[in-house]
């Protein structure tokens, strides 16, 4: 090898090593352009997608999958998975729609209700991991079997409509306008979460606590850290947030319907994955998963506006997804 050649290698190195360590440090700086790009690329395409109707419509779509992602966040953090995500999303939907429509509650209890059960939801997850010790993967590929199938029975696979439910059970549907860009309160509450959940993990002795678990549990352990009971909370409050989710589903479609939500699992999972959190745990944040979310809304959008089939949309999001994990491996092959 000659000197210009190896000079030239060295160089090349240099500059992968400062991208990786970059994205190390910054794990929201690839979503951020990818969804940077997306924007600026269909807006060439079709000068559609840029109005304020169209972003309106973008940002109610990814609502629902973008609180759920914040949910699945917190457990992917701690190097868990949660495959029920969207099965207690849609029960408690369907729970809260029946507490009024066929229980006759009042509206605030029946969705006080519905938020209890689906919190409940996350920590029977969350007992099953920590206390019987099973994989995360089969304890939620079991789980959701068993509330999709719950969902069926208590709804007997009929939709609850809006008109047959309180204003307060929609009330995540209405919006408010700015100009011409229409925000629902759905759009609103999710945002609100968001903000709360990235003070949480980053502000916290708890956050500090999930990223530790999620890093090395054994480690985190040895330093005093209680992982079954951090693995325990987070499980819990993931429930709490697929229960909203589902609250905001129902304003979403105008009604309850057991029919909905078979893609909420894996949308969730893409949306964290896009978002730059890393599937082994203790790297990411919730910044990411909403860019995530941004990208698979922008994605399937802006596709469908130029055109394309819905298979081929699925094939582009598939790919993203395996291009992230790919990203995500090398960058965690960063040395100090």
């Amino acid at each position: 090898m000659t000197a210009a050649t190896d000079f030239d290698v060295r160089r090349h190195d240099s500059f992968g090593l400062r991208l990786q360590h970059t994205l190390h440090g910054n794990p929201v700086l690839g979503p951020l352009a990818v969804l940077i790009l997306a924007i600026v690329a269909f807006s060439i395409v079709n000068t559609r997608f840029f109005a304020a109707a169209n972003l309106s419509l973008v940002l109610v779509q990814v609502t629902v999958i973008a609180t759920l992602a914040l949910g699945q966040t917190l457990i992917i953090l701690t190097a868990g998975i949660d495959l029920s995500a969207g099965a207690i999303a849609v029960f408690s939907s369907i729970l809260m729609a029946q507490f009024c429509f066929k229980a006759g509650m009042p509206a605030v209890l029946a969705l006080l209700l519905g938020l209890a059960c689906g919190t409940a939801m996350g920590a029977l997850n969350g007992m099953l991991v920590t206390r019987i010790k099973l994989p995360p993967f089969i304890v939620t590929l079991g789980t959701l079997t068993i509330f999709f199938s719950l969902n069926s029975v208590v709804s007997n696979s009929e939709t609850v409509r809006g008109s047959d439910m309180p204003h307060l059970m929609t009330w995540t549907g209405d919006a408010i306008a700015i100009g011409s860009f229409q925000l629902t309160y759905g759009s609103i509450l999710m945002l609100l979460l968001f903000g709360f959940f990235f003070y949480a993990l980053g502000r916290t002795a708890w956050g500090r606590h999930v990223y530790a678990t999620g890093d090395d549990a054994e480690a985190a352990r040895l330093a005093g850290i209680r992982t079954s009971r951090v693995l325990f909370s987070v499980y819990t409050v993931a429930g709490l947030l697929y229960a909203i989710g589902g609250w905001i589903l129902i304003g979403r479609l105008a009604s309850a319907s057991p029919n909905v939500g078979t893609e909420y699992n894996l949308d969730s999972i893409t949306a964290v994955v896009l978002g730059g959190t890393s599937l082994f745990g203790g790297r990411g944040g919730v910044i990411g998963t909403l860019i995530g979310a941004l990208i698979v809304g922008v994605f399937r959008n802006g596709l469908q506006l130029a055109g394309v089939e819905v298979v081929w949309q699925g094939f582009a999001i598939g790919l993203l997804v395996l291009v992230a994990v790919s990203l995500d491996q090398w960058i965690r092959k960063v040395k100090a």
